[in-house]
């Protein structure tokens, strides 16, 4: 049982569905994130309660993927799965402890991120997402929330798993996931989608920590979808008057409504925004 393999030591965090608390293995000494699921809170919505499945299974897919790649490599971004304990009231996941600020925090703190921490935050996330993509899994909600962010490499970490699903072969996924602003317009629009989703949600957070501000905003929920929906990508000159115009390149494919023509995961990495500085961590500081 959990109390028996771990010490709980503090929460660090909550949700809709439960907590995170940092723990201590009894064992060995080393310390572990356990997120703590309850299933009450689940049980009554279809998709909600179909992430008490899809998350320990993306995350068990993606921490034996990883298992088999040597460092660095595409896996070293995602947070890892260690084990699982399944009680009758809670599904408790033992994972990755990092002591990082979440992406929202440091743009809370920052307002905007610098271009050249900007781009190795960019490089690491999109790894993190070529990885999923690579073993077939779609993480859904991709927002600064879910990112952790090392202030000392400038790279991030993909975390919560809660909302993803799968695709293999060409297959589609139909549920309506996401946040508002992070959120492809094709999930909104109910006809299916596939693993790109990904890409926009990557592309939006790109935009905001530049910016500071998303490309779609709205003061109402529906305001926001309407915009998302048109796609109407703009790049204010008094906010993206000092940037390159390549990352502003890559924008557009990334944040592109259409999507046979908007980047993949991998097709983005190759993009030459990256090349400038090999999306390898830079000393530039944020002020």
């Amino acid at each position: 049982m959990l109390s028996r393999d771990y010490e709980i030591i503090e929460e660090i965090g909550s949700g809709r569905f439960g907590v995170v608390s940092k723990c201590k293995s009894r064992l060995t000494g080393e310390f572990f994130a356990v997120k703590s699921i309850n299933k009450s809170s689940v049980s009554g919505d279809t998709i909600d309660s179909q992430s008490l499945i899809n998350e320990p299974k993306a995350l068990l897919l993606l921490s034996l993927s990883s298992t088999s790649s040597p460092p660095p490599s595409s896996s070293s971004y995602i947070t890892r799965l260690h084990s699982t304990y399944d009680t009758p009231s809670h599904l408790h996941l033992i994972l990755d402890f990092f002591p990082f600020p979440s992406l929202y925090d440091v743009v809370s703190l920052h307002h905007r991120i610098p271009e050249p921490e900007s781009r190795s935050i960019a490089f690491s996330l999109l790894h993190a997402i070529l990885h999923c993509h690579q073993n077939g899994v779609v993480h859904r909600d991709i927002k600064p929330d879910n990112i952790l962010f090392d202030p000392v490499t400038k790279r991030v970490k993909l975390c919560d798993f809660g909302s993803s699903g799968f695709v293999n072969d060409g297959g589609r996924m139909s549920e309506v996931v996401g946040t508002p602003y992070y959120v492809a317009p094709e999930i909104l629009e109910g006809n299916g989608y596939d693993e790109k989703v990904d890409v926009w949600s990557a592309g939006v957070v790109l935009y905001v920590i530049l910016a500071g501000i998303p490309p779609f905003y709205g003061e109402r929920v529906e305001e926001v979808f309407e915009k998302v929906l048109r796609g109407n990508l703009r790049f204010p000159s008094r906010v993206f008057g000092n940037f390159s115009p390549s990352v502003k390149d890559l924008l557009r494919k990334m944040i592109c409504r259409d999507v046979s023509r908007r980047f993949s995961a991998q097709e983005a990495l190759r993009h030459p925004w990256f090349n400038a500085n090999g999306g390898q961590p830079t000393t530039t500081t944020m002020t």
